[in-house]
């Protein structure tokens, strides 16, 4: 038996979607949803037919208390909300065919743990001014592709493809395995940003603030680059620090 009412009507907005059928419906009919919250306190069976869904459409989701979930909206119908996304999510695979095709180098931006929308969305809106055919996250620990990140990128997220992957590792090695080159810039390596040769498919690597790129993403790294620097500032905003890489690679080669 349903522990929850039969007549209850979901509520639904421009950013959400709430309520087990309309989410259900939702996937069903190719709504770009971002994440799902369900309420943790709600036997995992009750969102059997739901979970299988998001797996099958490459769509997180996380049992949360149901606390968050009046944080997120007023009334969480069936303890179910879904994050719309204005984002456009491709997959890695798409990206890079598609630009070998089309006669051209390959161009993305892997981007590690950058959590923090604000910075998500700049780098985005830079990305898309500089050519890049796609920006690279995990479905984890990721900024939240909602709302927030459509304003701060201007609305380039509208207009440049996400490609979300289950392991940041597994994009860089088919990336490898696709022939792009992929730069890790971070302030700890020994080559400068500005003797690198961009004139190649090319996967840019960067990580967020505080924690930087993880250990294990920055050994696969075909190159190490820093950006020059002076005075007792160790490093740059993220943002800014993919504006400068991103545009060296114009400055080299051109759009």
């Amino acid at each position: 038996m349903s522990p929850f009412p039969k007549k209850t009507r979901p509520e639904r907005t421009a950013r959400y979607v709430t309520g087990l059928h309309p989410i259900v419906e939702a996937l069903t009919s190719g709504v770009t949803i971002d994440k799902i919250f369900l309420d943790s306190s709600v036997q995992r069976a009750f969102y059997k037919e739901l979970t299988q869904l998001a797996l099958e459409h490459d769509v997180p989701y996380s049992c949360v208390p149901l606390v968050k979930l009046r944080r997120l909206c007023s009334s969480p119908s069936q303890g179910a909300v879904a994050l719309l996304s204005p984002a456009r999510f491709v997959s890695l695979e798409h990206v890079i065919q598609e630009s070998y095709a089309l006669g051209q180098m390959p161009f993305v931006v892997l981007l590690d743990r950058v959590t923090d929308v604000h910075n998500f969305g700049a780098i985005v809106r830079t990305a898309i001014c500089a050519g890049v055919d796609a920006i690279v996250v995990a479905k984890s620990h990721s900024a939240a592709l909602g709302d927030d990140a459509m304003r701060t990128s201007a609305g380039a997220l509208a207009h440049l493809p996400v490609a979300r992957v289950d392991r940041l590792s597994s994009a860089i090695r088919y990336a490898q395995q696709c022939g792009l080159q992929v730069v890790a810039c971070h302030e700890r390596a020994a080559s400068d940003l500005y003797q690198i040769d961009f004139g190649m498919p090319l996967a840019v690597l960067l990580g967020a603030e505080g924690h930087g790129i993880a250990p294990q993403h920055l050994k696969m790294a075909d190159q190490q680059v820093k950006i020059p620097m002076t005075g007792p500032v160790a490093s740059l905003n993220v943002s800014v620090a993919a504006a400068l890489v991103m545009y060296e690679r114009v400055r080299q080669h051109g759009l």
